[in-house]
């Protein structure tokens, strides 16, 4: 398969991720008990996710790679091009809107607003278990993918000389992420690497696993070509491991200061290991085989809702989604009084508030990732890519160019 092909129903899966993280955070206490425990581990749409950047990294850029600076400054420009503008313009947003609003939690009693503005806009935060949750607060997630971006070109160098550092290089970040832990768990420096759980769940080093194995994967599709089989056993097998992932984490005890399985060690053994070998099965069976599923993820509006997905990921908690929610109670409130006042008693008492107010906010959301989606991150995103950023201007010297 080539490097630069364009895989509908990945772009699709890109949708779903966002959307169970959705769900993840707008679960609620009141829904029956099985389907609280679900919820409560869709957060494995993180997962999805970074299983996807490991194997799109390497599947564009793993035969191309060159360690110079004309070959790092390209790879960076387009690195910065796909994340940068949305997260730095919401991050903003964020703070300023905190400020209108005199909210203090975006800042968690850090001691100073404009250093830790700072720390958000260069993905610093997410080094530290105080301050990751600090501003955008899922953008913990990209210090995690900024990690990879920056490291990925090396990994690949290690790679083409072995294939056994897809296997050894885990390892050694696992490792190292140890070391950081045991060196500085003790110190009182707002959580740097304070702390296992921390580590294992929220730093590159701990999730590692999961971009290695979406690497893994685009090895062995850059080997293959594009015939497609007719019987879909990967992919629900990929379905089957990833569920049997998520039910060993919903079994999990939980308590007051464990309010996930994740946080259990099955459970980040599960989320970080076994899930995503799940994913990398069924992203294989979506790529190599026919599938009901594969039709779905590859139709256009499902094409739309991934390329907008990742404005939805960066909005679906936060200021935004807050002024979703207000809009969306107000008016369901409104809705249910009209089905009073107009005797409609069965449907008041049929259809549920809640699924209906978090359906809406669902609605509302969509709709404004995919306007600035299309006012903004696409044509900003052409833009960084056709410009010359980080680019060396060539200066005329006699009969030469210098760069």
């Amino acid at each position: 398969m080539k490097s630069n092909v364009y895989i509908p129903a990945l772009t699709g899966v890109r949708a779903v991720a966002a959307f169970l993280v959705f769900f993840h955070h707008f679960n609620q206490a009141e829904f029956p008990y099985p389907l609280f425990r679900i919820l409560n581990e869709f957060h494995i749409g993180v997962t999805l996710f970074f299983v996807l950047s490991g194997f799109l990294i390497c599947l564009r850029y793993f035969d191309t790679c060159e360690i110079n600076g004309t070959w790092f400054r390209k790879y960076i420009k387009n690195r910065i091009a796909r994340i940068y503008p949305m997260y730095l313009i919401l991050t903003l947003a964020t703070f300023a809107f905190a400020w209108w609003m005199g909210d203090r939690s975006v800042y968690n009693n850090f001691f100073s607003p404009g250093l830790l503005i700072l720390l958000n806009v260069f993905f610093i935060r997410g080094f530290f278990d105080d301050l990751k949750f600090t501003g955008l607060s899922q953008g913990w997630s990209l210090t995690v993918e900024e990690c990879f971006y920056f490291m990925a070109p090396f990994f690949f160098l290690y790679i083409k000389k072995s294939k056994k550092a897809l296997f050894y290089l885990p390892a050694i970040l696992l490792g190292i992420g140890v070391l950081l832990v045991l060196i500085f768990g003790k110190l009182n420096f707002w959580g740097f690497f304070g702390n296992f759980k921390f580590m294992f769940l929220y730093t590159f080093f701990g999730r590692c696993v999961e971009f290695f194995l979406g690497m893994a994967l685009a090895l062995v599709i850059l080997k293959t070509d594009y015939t497609v089989k007719k019987y879909p056993l990967f992919t629900l097998l990929g379905v089957l491991v990833m569920a049997g992932s998520v039910g060993l984490m919903a079994i999990q005890p939980l308590d007051p200061l464990t309010p996930y399985g994740l946080y259990q060690p099955v459970g980040i053994f599960s989320n970080n290991v076994l899930l995503p070998i799940g994913v990398v099965l069924f992203f294989y069976g979506l790529m190599k085989e026919k599938s009901l599923i594969r039709y779905l993820l590859s139709g256009s509006f499902m094409q739309l809702l991934g390329k907008s997905s990742y404005i939805f990921y960066l909005i679906h908690i936060g200021f935004i989604s807050k002024l979703a929610s207000d809009f969306s109670e107000k008016n369901t409130d409104r809705f249910y009084a009209w089905l009073d006042a107009n005797e409609y008693w069965w449907l008041s008492e049929h259809i549920n508030y809640t699924v209906v107010l978090i359906g809406t906010v669902f609605i509302i959301l969509n709709l404004v990732s995919i306007i600035l989606y299309k006012l903004i991150e696409e044509p900003v995103n052409l833009y960084i890519r056709k410009s010359s950023l980080l680019e060396r201007k060539k200066v005329a010297s006699g009969n030469r160019v210098k760069e």
